[in-house]
């Protein structure tokens, strides 16, 4: 028996078409990743993702910064084949 399937669904929950801010009760689309670990439950190498505004980013990092979460933050690139990234668009 599937259990999930037997509740009506494949356990997915519907997202937002677009990323979005990661900050409570923010909306917008998202333009940064924020990549972070707590180094006292995660291996070294691994990264959890926050998703940030321009508005949001400082705000996300320094409350990593100040826990010692905050390893690195990274332009958030558009899925392939979105409109920003048209399909056969040259990577020259």
């Amino acid at each position: 028996m599937d259990l999930l399937n037997a509740l009506g669904g494949d356990g997915a929950q519907p997202g937002p078409q677009d990323p979005q801010c990661s900050r409570k009760g923010c909306r917008s689309d998202a333009a940064w990743q924020v990549l972070w670990n707590n180094p006292k439950i995660h291996e070294p190498e691994r990264r959890k993702v926050w998703l940030a505004c321009d508005e949001h980013r400082p705000w996300l990092e320094n409350y990593l910064t100040q826990r010692l979460f905050w390893r690195s933050t990274e332009a958030l690139e558009p899925a392939p084949g979105t409109a920003e990234d048209p399909p056969g668009r040259s990577q020259t």
